[in-house]
């Protein structure tokens, strides 16, 4: 072990730093290689321990240093890499939480030693966002014209979106909403009852209210109905009330479905409603599987998508991203520009949205693409629908479970003879045991177990296995 590289007293302006801040290049490669050994140790062994289970440690005080970076790097290894959320696993399948990609882990590393502001600027993070974006809004078949940028995932990125739809909404009927807020004005926003929870929260803090949150009845399919949403559209005009946007899913978290695009944006072009297309979870599949290209084909027509690598596209948290097709509406909605920051060049990603200190979420998203390419994503993908396909086929095989949803990758079940009560307990004691972990959720007004597959290390047999598991518990309670 080295000497600790440990502060002694304050500074003065002209003392030389001291060993606990710049280390030489020999130190920083030491512990680089310490780092890289404990991330191995991790990726490479957590399909041999369970998949989840309590906290049994004790975080170290963070206020009891100096510590020395040895004793820190394994405070690590004993209490925090021993206790992991479980996505990494085979056989976790609960929320959209995938493992990581090795690279997009040592890109997010290189990003943090870099560590830039990317609100704008002549600098390479500004410019591998730049392509990351250009990427995604070719995939969606939006214009030149459009934009994007990153954010933290896609709540925040429905959070964006429907400030440029307010922002449009507003100044069409003459209100500076920058200025003068609401104006005494009802302003509405529509979205289906299985879609993302995250449009109620933007409607909360954009002043709209979440009693002015329309929600539409799904089919039986569990998908919005356009019929029902031109009704509501309709009626809200009638009473004075500003339509603002429709938030609709192409994929929801919930059951995978995935809303007909196609006629809601008929809806929303009839009555010059903004429509989000909340793509945080299915979107990958949307946009670079074959079997999804009608789906993809309606993307055009939308005003703004949400997507976000870091679920279905295994990159580092965290990595959300909002396409917005109308450039200039962007950036009249959110720009703000102090004059030590204001150019004549290219405008700044902090325009188009609320941060001016922004992470560069951009390279680890660059690096796997570049390493994966479109096709292995696709590979990669399709692996996935096809284990949640084979979990499917396994739930309707098991006697007393009753398969009650599966779309894309997300597969929701039960038994059938059981109350919500003990399905409940089932879930809490396939969890308990550590041998699966899945969420648990409802469909069709009852209790059901979920599993969502974005997780390249579960196969076939995992997908067994969890049905195994399932039983067992069953038996335990």
């Amino acid at each position: 072990m080295s000497e600790p590289n440990l502060p002694n007293a304050p500074l003065a302006p002209n003392e030389p730093i001291a060993p606990a801040w710049e280390w030489d290049a020999d130190e920083v490669r030491r512990i680089g290689h310490r780092v890289a050994d404990l991330v191995a140790d991790h990726l490479t062994t957590v399909s041999q321990k369970p998949v989840w289970q309590p906290y049994a440690s004790t975080v170290p005080p963070a206020d009891g240093g100096p510590v020395d970076v040895d004793e820190v790097l394994a405070d690590i290894g004993r209490h925090v890499l021993a206790y992991p959320f479980g996505n990494g696993h085979p056989r976790y399948a609960a929320w959209v939480n995938s493992p990581p990609h090795v690279l997009g882990a040592y890109a997010e590393a290189l990003a943090a030693a870099l560590n830039p502001s990317v609100a704008g600027g002549d600098h390479a993070a500004v410019h591998v966002e730049h392509e990351v974006v250009r990427v995604f809004r070719d995939l969606a078949g939006f214009p030149e014209t459009g934009t994007g940028l990153l954010v933290s995932g896609g709540s925040m990125a429905t959070l964006t979106a429907f400030a440029v739809a307010r922002h449009r909404a507003a100044e069409r009927h003459g209100i500076d909403v920058r200025r003068d807020g609401l104006a005494g004005r009802r302003f509405v926003v529509y979205l289906g009852t299985e879609g993302h929870g995250s449009a109620r929260k933007a409607a909360e803090l954009l002043g709209i209210g979440s009693a002015n949150v329309r929600l539409i009845p799904a089919d039986a399919g569990h998908r919005l109905r356009p019929d029902l949403l031109r009704r509501e559209i309709v009626a809200d005009r009638a009473a004075g009330a500003v339509p603002v946007a429709v938030m609709a899913s192409a994929g929801t978290v919930n059951t995978g479905a995935i809303d007909p695009l196609a006629e809601i944006a008929e809806v929303c072009a009839d009555h010059d409603v903004w429509l989000h297309v909340d793509g945080s979870y299915g979107g990958p599949a949307v946009l670079l599987l074959d079997e999804y290209a009608p789906v993809k084909a309606a993307l055009s027509a939308v005003d703004s998508i949400a997507l976000d690598p870091h679920k279905w596209l295994y990159a580092p948290v965290d990595a959300g991203l909002v396409l917005l097709k109308d450039r200039q509406l962007a950036r009249d909605a959110f720009s703000l520009v102090p004059p030590y920051l204001r150019t004549d060049d290219e405008p700044w990603f902090s325009e188009f949205g609320f941060e001016q200190t922004r992470p560069f979420r951009a390279l680890k998203i660059w690096a796997q693409l570049r390493h994966l390419g479109l096709d292995g994503y696709r590979r990669l993908i399709a692996r996935d629908l096809a284990v949640a396909g084979r979990l499917a086929a396994a739930v309707a095989a098991e006697p007393g479970l009753e398969l009650l949803a599966h779309g894309l990758s997300v597969v929701c079940f039960r038994y059938a003879g059981l109350t919500d009560e003990e399905n409940r307990a089932v879930l809490t004691e396939l969890n308990r045991t550590g041998r699966a972990f899945l969420a648990g959720t409802t469909v069709n007004g009852v209790f059901a177990l979920r599993a969502c597959v974005v997780n390249p290390r579960m196969g076939s047999a995992d997908a067994e296995a969890v049905v195994d598991a399932v039983r067992a518990a069953r038996a335990g309670i």
